[in-house]
């Protein structure tokens, strides 16, 4: 009967720093993402209470309507009236927090920054006309999503054609097959239903396969840019309901790419506990500088 040396247990060759071009002093992991931004009051000084009564009236009803929200609720304050001190107030005030927002459809553009009170939008919209010159309205939504960005995510009708994808095509693998399900779900989608999401990063797919998906469902109006812990890119497609959701770390590498069937991505909603904590914030704020 044969014996084994001691010397080969454990056997040699295996673990970290074991494998030609690796580093002996462990593994290399890719970087998580780091920097996670975190609410920090901001307190503007007022010298003159009487001068800036418009923004701190502004500031208040906001504060009022963040709480009295309700799910589902949104109210919209117009800033046309504001002078562009006061206006500057209101901006300093409110800050800037996670979510940027850029509109695009025919005609218009809209510019929408979260505050640093989740639920409490800040949105700029520019109408284009031919021979005209540009209008500008600015306005503060209260509500989990921007609705005026929302009713523009997909601004046109955009039938997928699976007949179409369908055809043999050099490199494509498994597109014909994401696509049917993407409309199979988008189709069969209600209104506050549970979304459903499909993880192209754990699928198998070819470069082919990833540009058929992106001809097949179109662009949409909007992208969102969620910054709270590392990026996440937020692209509306053409087809109603469906969302293209990529996540990057904090050196800019792909770590997940998602498409959702939702209404609005969660990752891009303030949450109804999220807008009870801005009231008490902007309460606090306003208590502060008055």
């Amino acid at each position: 009967m044969s014996s084994i040396p001691f010397a080969t247990v454990p056997p040699i060759g295996y673990g970290a720093g074991s494998q030609p071009g690796e580093e002996a002093d462990g593994l290399a992991y890719l970087a998580m993402p780091s920097g996670m931004r975190i609410y920090e009051a901001h307190l503007p000084e007022v010298d003159d209470p009487a001068r800036f009564a418009p923004a701190l009236a502004t500031l208040e009803a906001i504060r009022a309507a963040l709480a009295q929200w309700t799910p589902n609720g949104s109210t919209t304050f117009a800033l046309d009236g504001l002078d562009a001190e006061n206006r500057a107030l209101v901006d300093e005030t409110l800050g800037e927090g996670e979510v940027a927002i850029v509109v695009e459809v025919p005609g218009e553009r809209i510019e929408i920054q979260e505050a640093s009170c989740a639920g409490v939008w800040r949105l700029r919209a520019t109408a284009t006309a031919p021979g005209a010159a540009p209008i500008t309205r600015e306005r503060i939504d209260i509500a989990p999503f921007p609705r005026g960005a929302l009713v523009r995510a997909f601004p046109r009708d955009w039938p997928v054609d699976l007949d179409y994808v369908a055809r043999p095509r050099a490199g494509v693998v498994n597109a014909p097959a994401i696509l049917t399900e993407i409309v199979h779900k988008s189709r069969e989608r209600r209104p506050g239903g549970l979304p459903h999401v499909i993880n192209l990063s754990l699928l198998p797919h070819t470069p082919e396969d990833l540009a058929l998906i992106e001809a097949g469902l179109g662009r949409g109006g909007i992208t969102i840019l969620s910054r709270g812990y590392g990026n996440c890119r937020i692209d509306a497609t053409a087809t109603v309901g469906v969302w293209r959701v990529r996540y990057y770390n904090s050196a800019d590498t792909l770590i997940l790419d998602t498409i959702e069937v939702t209404d609005v991505p969660e990752v891009a909603c303030a949450a109804p506990e999220d807008i009870a904590d801005s009231a008490e914030r902007l309460a606090d704020i306003l208590a502060a500088i008055r």
